[in-house]
């Protein structure tokens, strides 16, 4: 489930077969220099030591990657039901539980249709925390529509059983305005303690669409945040501002598919996509605004700088972190459990640029150490979550989930 507290005493039985073992720093290089050494795309100079390319740090830890489930067609995310069940999305439009011994159910019924072109289809997942009392799940999809498409989120109430299906599925957010592109979808769902939730949401990539990252009036390039009925939070900073779409939280984002609550702070973390060069990594404010696309630490993908060639403007937040080259981030915890207890509060987001998961260390609000683990998986990993026996689990887009633990 994506909220702080996650139970840790549940054991999953998990198969057994093609287990492998990892260690953690098997490619670090020195600790204390730069993990990141190869040229960066731009001559963009950090805004504050510590921005970028941080030191390597070395765990010295014996990973145990085993095969929870296989036989999956590009897993999108994956959560956890209070019993240890796996609710797990497919792109194409498929979802599926996997039980907890890694079979598979028949796809889950019920779904609406998605756009499954490019990047769009079923998108995340988030099982609710009250899900032992209401049955109730997210989930983001690219909705089609007249025009083109757009991110909804949808919840629905799911009957578990030999033919899993989903009922009383209510849209409950639609991102605004409609628009025709296979790309950007953003769509990470994040549940925060007061009860409302957070949604990611991307400016949908052309140039034509992404200016509208800057316009409280377009849901394009934002984090928007909404009570569980889909209703708005009266607290929201944009509510009764003339012109602005009051479930707006954050503006000036881009493609943010990586989101995840500070364990002890609660506040919002987020890791967007740049593009050639610039994936960040923001600790979210109310009504701040991130600076895409007039700001960027990254250049187009042709190789010309943005339009405007700043890395940095007033009213305009820096980055805590960023990348180049990119990691191209997808999928995002901190680390609350006990079978790692080195790597509490550590950040672990999935790369599908160098086929690696990525650990952050944090001091306060800035990055002290980067390590990059699973490289030797030669899987992107799509998305990361906690299981309740506190092992890190990862969808890859080869079709697996994998289990991280410690090596016995």
């Amino acid at each position: 489930m994506r909220h702080p507290a996650l139970p840790l005493a549940l054991a999953l039985a998990l198969s057994t077969a093609a287990a492998g073992c990892a260690k953690a720093d098997s490619s670090a290089p020195r600790e204390g220099g730069p993990l990141e050494t190869r040229p960066p795309n731009t001559d963009y100079k950090p805004a504050f030591p510590g921005q970028t390319r941080a030191p390597a740090v070395r765990s010295d830890v014996a990973l145990q990657v085993t095969p929870a489930v296989t036989g999956l067609d590009r897993p999108w995310a994956v959560d956890f039901l209070p019993g240890g069940e796996m609710v797990i999305t497919e792109l194409e439009g498929r979802m599926r539980i996997a039980g907890r011994d890694g079979r598979l159910s028949a796809p889950v019924a019920g779904l609406p249709k998605v756009d499954a072109r490019g990047q769009g289809g079923l998108l995340d997942v988030a099982v609710d925390p009250d899900f032992g009392r209401n049955q109730t799940i997210f989930f983001s999809y690219s909705e089609p529509r007249q025009g083109g498409n757009g991110t909804a989120l949808a919840r629905a109430r799911l009957v578990l059983g030999a033919e899993p299906r989903l009922e009383d599925v209510q849209v409950i957010f639609r991102q605004m305005p409609t628009y025709d592109s296979d790309k950007h979808f953003g769509s990470r769902i994040v549940f925060a303690p007061d009860g409302t939730l957070f949604l990611a949401l991307g400016e949908r990539s052309d140039v034509a669409s992404r200016v509208h990252a800057q316009d409280l009036d377009s849901h394009f390039g934002k984090i928007v945040r909404i009570n569980k009925d889909g209703s708005v939070p009266n607290d929201n900073p944009f509510v009764g501002k003339a012109g602005a779409r009051p479930e707006i939280f954050s503006y000036g984002n881009r493609n943010v598919q990586a989101a995840a609550l500070h364990p002890d702070t609660g506040q919002l973390w987020v890791i967007e996509h740049g593009p050639r060069g610039g994936d960040e990594l923001n600790l979210i404010q109310a009504g701040k605004n991130y600076g895409w696309p007039v700001i960027s630490y990254g250049i187009e993908y042709s190789g010309k700088k943005m339009p405007s060639g700043a890395t940095a403007r007033e009213g305009m937040e820096q980055p805590n972190y960023y990348w180049d080259p990119v990691i191209a981030p997808s999928g995002m915890i901190f680390y609350t459990g006990e079978l790692f207890p080195a790597w509490r509060n550590n950040i672990f987001v999935g790369a599908l640029d160098g086929q690696k998961l990525v650990r952050l260390v944090l001091e306060g609000e800035h990055v002290s150490g980067e390590e990059w683990l699973l490289q030797d998986q030669n899987e992107r990993i799509r998305d990361v979550a906690q299981g309740p026996d506190g092992a890190i689990y990862v969808a890859v887009d080869g079709g697996s989930i994998l289990r991280l633990a410690p090596q016995r």
